[in-house]
């Protein structure tokens, strides 16, 4: 293997460990602060033993987050220092805006609701651990933005002195749609990841009948932010999908199976390709039906990977712009499957709740916990 590939594993790792704990703490953090105002309004104990105990493992992930992050960081700079060279000027202010404004807000505030309890009065402690959930949702908006620039690059110039990209329009940037559909899907994913992990945990507690009073309540947050979220994910990955035809069409064709085009094209049950990769040898295909969920008819046109490299060929000169179609083929058939399960789960909790607690139904929650890794691959 060469360097490239070498850093683009080792970028692709640091970046799936980090992304482990983003949406986690993203989504767990407002729980929290939900409890911590319960707590304050109401000065029942359980809200705080509940803010209290999500809390304490929202710090551990937050911890694991930030290290994580900050070797992706050095990565930018080191794996790719001639990408982040000619888009410094852009994506390096963004993602500076981030850690000065986003992340030292929900660090500073976080530090004041951890050690501030019985120091400051309990009105400044609760606007602390508000305040850290804004600054973690402004810090997404930020990253996100600075991803879906380089998706949708847009509001730029290449300086003709310099040779960099270069900020010509702030508006463009702050508005662009690839940015915020993915800030849309990244907070959806937060919410039905943290409704999970409750779910899981809260599961536990119940079926031992340890601290009832604090993982009852926690589990019907989790089931009702659960069904949610899930169904949030989906559909912000549902219109990912179709802005993916305009903007990443092979990389809809490769996830497709889709070797050449199709007007209409068919949706891919199970493909199975030569050992290539090049081409078909056998499949179960739903005709219309990726038309359909690319283009909300039946009748568009999805260009092939063939044809797409032969375009890029012409356009880029000679190399092979096909991804290794086995991952992208399997990986998205995961990822969505994954997705689903989600949702049943959260909606199997709310009706476990709404049928007021049947033993019948709670015995099954012992598979609840095994359902933790399935937010690990929609996020």
């Amino acid at each position: 293997m060469d360097v490239i590939t070498l850093s683009r594993i080792q970028f692709g790792v640091t970046t799936a460990l980090h992304f482990l704990f983003v949406p986690l703490t993203l989504g767990l953090i407002w729980f929290i602060a939900i409890f911590q105002t319960l707590y304050y309004r109401t000065g029942e104990e359980r809200y705080r033993r509940m803010a209290k105990f999500w809390g304490k493992l929202f710090l551990v992930n937050f911890g694991m987050g930030i290290v994580t992050g900050l070797v992706q960081e050095f990565q930018f700079g080191m794996n790719w220092s001639e990408y982040s060279r000619f888009v410094g000027d852009i994506f390096g202010a963004l993602l500076a805006i981030e850690t000065m404004v986003a992340f030292f807000l929900e660090s500073v505030f976080i530090g004041i609701w951890i050690f501030g309890e019985g120091r400051v009065s309990k009105r400044v402690h609760l606007f602390s651990i508000w305040m850290a959930a804004i600054g973690s949702l402004a810090s997404s908006i930020w990253i996100l933005l600075a991803s879906g620039w380089m998706h949708n690059p847009v509001g730029y110039i290449i300086n003709p002195v310099t040779g960099n990209a270069q900020l010509v329009d702030i508006f463009a940037l702050l508005t662009n749609p690839k940015g915020w559909l993915l800030f849309q899907h990244a907070f959806s994913a937060g919410l039905a990841t943290a409704s999970i992990f409750m779910l899981g945990i809260s599961s536990w507690y119940i079926l031992r009948k340890k601290e009832l009073e604090v993982f009852k309540p926690s589990f019907v947050a989790g089931a009702i932010v659960g069904v949610i979220g899930s169904f949030l994910l989906l559909m912000t990955g549902h219109t990912q999908g179709q802005e993916m035809r305009i903007y990443q069409p092979m990389k809809l064709a490769s996830i497709e199976a889709l070797w050449n085009t199709e007007q209409p094209a068919s949706f891919s049950l199970l493909t199975i390709g030569d050992l290539t990769g090049k081409q078909e040898v056998w499949s179960i295909r739903v005709p219309y039906l990726t038309s359909f969920l690319a283009c909300n008819n039946f009748d568009c046109e999805i260009q092939g990977v063939n044809q797409l490299q032969a375009e890029y060929e012409a356009r880029y000169g000679p190399n092979d712009y096909v991804p290794l179609m086995v991952v992208t083929y399997w990986s998205f058939r995961i990822m969505a499957g994954l997705e689903v399960i989600m949702l049943f789960a959260s909606a199997f909790a709310l009706f476990v709740v709404l049928r007021n607690w049947s033993p019948k139904l709670i015995k099954w929650l012992k598979w609840m916990p095994i359902s933790f890794p399935c937010p690990s691959s929609p996020a």
